[in-house]
């Protein structure tokens, strides 16, 4: 531990330790005084930055850091918080004069700082930092979810974009997942902010990001149901492969898309048979839902089958085990509403007694029909031939 200077002067005694509090621990005058240290010190004392090295010069404090430009006439309190290192996982660590600040540092002490990125670039420059991107200007407003924006990942596998990098498409939606808005905006913050983009934002990229027209709807940031991209198309009158193309290159999984859509499409792929959100999602571990294939049958006047091979067509796969019926019926369909198991599943006693239960059918009835729907129902019972009660 290095002793205290021989000075009694409060202020001396302030200056010469690394807290600015006049005790332990004191800097060493073996080691360099980093230039953040003067700058803190002349904020507390309310002097000028000259006046604190020439205290510490007379302390016997010889290597002080110093920025390449004259040292600045004043320093604010509120300057404090801008130069400390807000990379630093431990302690209080003064950003190093003789390094470009980054792109990270301006936006993390202006989100703390509740202050707009250029804000903080100017004061920075003004206290004698060089700014890594030059004159490059940056946005005026504050927005705290800035940072969020250039980092490309959490924990030790995360990176920071710094000035004049470029940020994948995938990272935009991303990085609007996490601050809950518009990928159209996360994308034009970026580009104020200097950042590169693969793609140039277009106004319309709102509609087709957005998951429907309504005030507040939800935003695509992976993969665009295809209901959603043939509704867009059909919309504004384009190709539904063109719909595709442009939220591929926005960073949206590649879908696949009927060259010539059908009148029924959008019907078969809405979830309420309305030609409208919700989607059908594709389901890549049990496949379709065999209760939606015979409830868009009954509201296409097609077969199941045929709903199921157009279904295919578009990307929806039926499961192996399921076996599909002639004709649709409301009855198979109030059945699969009462099973909450899917192909993968087997069917036990129980789940035979609840369906019992719930429709008014007996057991055996139950039992009989999910086996011909494709269900497995591996238990050595006999069900009972007497209908259950609704409950």
């Amino acid at each position: 531990m290095y002793r205290a200077p021989e000075s009694q002067d409060p202020d001396d005694l302030r200056v010469a330790s690394r807290q600015l509090n006049g005790r332990v621990p004191w800097l060493s005058p073996d080691e360099q005084v980093p230039y953040g240290h003067v700058l803190h010190a002349a904020a507390v004392l309310r002097c000028k930055p000259t006046a604190v090295v020439t205290r510490l010069t007379a302390l016997g404090h010889t290597d002080i850091q110093h920025p390449e430009a004259p040292l600045p006439d004043a320093v604010d309190p509120d300057d404090v918080p801008l130069i400390r290192d807000t990379s630093a996982e431990y302690g209080v660590t003064w950003l190093d004069v003789d390094r470009p600040v980054s792109l990270r540092q301006v936006l993390e002490s202006a989100g703390q700082a509740d202050r707009g990125p250029a804000d903080v670039a100017r004061r920075l420059t003004a206290l004698g930092y060089r700014l890594g991107g030059g004159d490059r200007p940056l946005p005026e407003s504050p927005h705290r979810g800035d940072p969020v924006l250039i980092s490309t990942g959490r924990g030790s596998h995360g990176k920071w974009l710094d000035w004049g990098d470029e940020i994948r498409a995938h990272q935009v939606l991303g990085s609007a997942r996490e601050l809950a808005c518009s990928p159209y905006a996360a994308a034009m913050r970026l580009v104020a902010l200097g950042i590169r983009l693969p793609f140039t934002p277009d106004p319309l990229d709102e509609l087709l990001l957005r998951s429907s027209g309504e005030h507040g709807a939800r935003w695509l940031y992976w993969e665009p149901p295809l209901g959603h991209i043939l509704a867009v198309a059909q919309e504004l009158g384009r190709p539904p492969v063109e719909i595709a193309a442009r939220l591929e290159e926005l960073g949206c999984v590649r879908s696949v898309v009927p060259d010539s859509p059908e009148a029924d499409d959008l019907t078969i792929l809405s979830e309420q048979l309305d030609g409208r959100r919700p989607w059908l999602v594709k389901n890549t571990v049990v496949g379709l839902s065999v209760a939606h294939i015979l409830r868009a049958a009954l509201a296409t006047g097609r077969s199941p089958s045929d709903v199921a091979g157009r279904l295919a067509e578009l990307g929806h796969w039926l499961h192996g085990n399921a076996k599909l019926p002639a004709v649709a019926d409301e009855a198979d369909i109030r059945l699969l509403a009462t099973v909450d198991r899917s192909f993968l599943d087997d069917v036990h006693l129980e789940h035979v007694l609840r369906s019992a239960s719930l429709t008014g059918r007996s057991p055996a009835d139950v039992a009989s029909r999910l086996t011909a729907l494709g269900h497995r129902l591996p238990d050595d019972v006999t069900y009972p031939q007497v209908r259950g009660s609704l409950t």
